[in-house]
């Protein structure tokens, strides 16, 4: 935000003070004490609070006639997205999807759509990270573990390039990594009414020093050829002691998503990226835990 010269960073507001003085204090953006104080200066919002409370924050902010982005997953119930898709109908939402702003994306895309490959056959896919505990390990927060948190990047750009949503959903889960009573490895297989069968690896299955995120990688195996992704392969990354380092020439695709959300507001358009897009990704999820 502070580097895009269409927005002006007016200040945040969290539930949690000590949590809010400590990231004032780190970055030197303004806390606004009051909800409501925040809504009535600003033009739009972006709601990044833990998941279960996505759905409450946009009512809000909607009934405040403010431009929503919001973390994903957008929501983690039916029940949130009656609540999301009645605020979409009052002002724009985007779902934060940065995977969609990717070059290598836009690529594969584009092939698949001019017949590169033929007729797709079938989809693996993986979007492995190490788990960032936290509220992201309490259900009651975040709707679930790794795979609510996880699949939903990959299965929007499914939904994309696919322009259907999942007939079939089956998942299988894990703890092996951790042993808790919260997933950490997840596999999703889904079969899509066009008849393609998808494997998708959503584990936080990686050690404490890799990345938290940003191995989104696709293979799409076509009557005629293959194409295989790697979001983030323009890059070298160093694991070791001091943690994860990435060296590259990786595009910042969240600079761009937030680029799109302040020229969508500024336009008076819908965003690329809808709450529309972030609901289908998230009842992905859902179905996979419906189906343990």
């Amino acid at each position: 935000l502070r580097a895009d010269p269409k927005a002006q960073l007016i200040g945040f507001w969290d539930s949690d003070e000590d949590r809010a003085g400590t990231f004032a204090q780190q970055t030197g953006v303004p806390f606004i004490g009051f909800r409501d104080d925040l809504l009535a200066a600003v033009d739009a919002v972006i709601v990044c609070s833990e998941n279960t409370g996505h759905a409450e924050l946009i009512e809000a902010a909607a009934n405040q006639g403010k431009a929503i982005l919001c973390e994903k997953p957008i929501g983690v119930s039916e029940s949130d997205f009656a609540t999301i898709t009645a605020a979409a109908e009052q002002v724009p939402v985007m779902t934060a999807f940065p995977c969609r702003f990717s070059p290598a994306y836009a690529e594969l895309k584009a092939k698949v759509e001019a017949g590169a490959i033929g007729a797709i056959q079938a989809i693996s896919a993986t979007n492995r990270g190490r788990c960032p505990f936290g509220w992201f390990v309490e259900k009651e927060k975040s709707g679930g573990a790794a795979m609510i948190d996880h699949t939903v990047h990959v299965a929007d750009l499914l939904l994309d390039l696919l322009h259907e949503e999942p007939a079939e959903v089956a998942a299988f889960t894990g703890n092996n990594m951790y042993g808790n009573d919260w997933e950490d490895t997840a596999v999703v297989s889904m079969r899509y009414p066009s008849g393609i069968p998808v494997t998708l690896d959503s584990s936080w299955s990686r050690p404490a020093h890799y990345k938290t995120w940003g191995d989104v990688t696709m293979r799409v195996v076509g009557e005629n050829g293959v194409l295989e992704l790697d979001m983030f392969g323009q890059s070298i990354q160093h694991y070791g002691p001091k943690g994860h380092q990435e060296v590259g020439i990786v595009p910042d695709l969240d600079a761009a998503m937030v680029d799109e959300f302040l020229s969508a507001v500024i336009e008076e358009r819908t965003p690329l990226v809808t709450a529309a897009h972030g609901i289908a990704a998230a009842r992905v999820a859902l179905r996979g835990y419906a189906s343990l």
